[in-house]
């Protein structure tokens, strides 16, 4: 996907109040910025981080600008939570993801019981495809590096943990639950939880896995304005 808006470069000079950061251009412009993010972005809010926001060109919007990427070292991550949804759906309809292939049908944001939504519901089977449970997938953004691992949760995640209880039960009722984590950059060599920060999530994950759910994971990849989901990732629970 493209992002579809011009993109600055820049650097961070503080991300505060969650959804807020303030980033001086590479033309020297001062902005504060909007931070669509409600993780702690532990590791990727260093002041002088050079960053990536991107401009809406809606004057009407308090805020303009929109941070998108953070370099970290020597690999940029995406930070904009509300882009790894947009890169599930596409590479679900064009058949990126071995794991969720052969669905005919396709939505976004479905409720699946009252209070509980999940991010994609895919039903029928594509011509050629043979007949396939329901399924209902959630989708995770990770951008939290620890050694050779990609960690999520960032922060304590209650959301989370109402997720894959979710999860749990479409497989319990005989459809097929995926959990899919998007890792928002170039590095790391496998995804696992973050017992250290969120113990409670890292069981609840385990659990879940136990009953059946799929845990995947797909590398995000980003070049300019395009980013699109590639390659597996591997997953280890521990």
């Amino acid at each position: 996907m493209k992002i579809g808006r011009p993109l600055v470069r820049g650097h961070l000079v503080r991300r505060y109040k969650r959804f807020l950061a303030d980033v001086v251009t590479d033309d020297g412009r001062e902005l504060t910025v909007h931070c669509p993010n409600s993780g702690s972005m532990l590791g990727l809010a260093t002041p002088g981080a050079a960053v990536i926001i991107s401009d809406s060109g809606n004057p009407s919007r308090k805020l303009l600008y929109t941070l998108e990427r953070v370099r970290a070292g020597r690999t940029w991550v995406g930070v904009n939570t509300m882009i790894p949804n947009h890169l599930a759906r596409e590479a679900v309809l064009k058949g990126r993801i071995p794991a969720v292939n052969g669905y005919a049908n396709v939505r976004s944001e479905v409720v699946l019981e009252k209070g509980t939504r999940l991010d994609l519901h895919l039903s029928g089977s594509a011509p050629g495809s043979g007949p396939r449970p329901d399924c209902w997938l959630e989708v995770k953004s990770a951008t939290l590096r620890v050694g050779a691992a990609i960690r999520f949760p960032d922060a304590v995640t209650e959301r989370g943990r109402k997720h894959l209880d979710a999860l749990r039960g479409v497989v319990a009722r005989g459809e097929r639950g995926v959990l899919l984590f998007v890792v928002n950059r170039g590095d790391g060599d496998f995804v696992a939880p973050a017992d250290s920060i969120d113990p409670a999530y890292g069981d609840a994950l385990r659990r879940a896995a136990a009953a059946g759910v799929e845990i995947i994971a797909h590398r995000a990849r980003m070049r300019g304005e395009r980013t699109w989901l590639a390659e597996s990732v591997p997953v280890r629970l521990r």
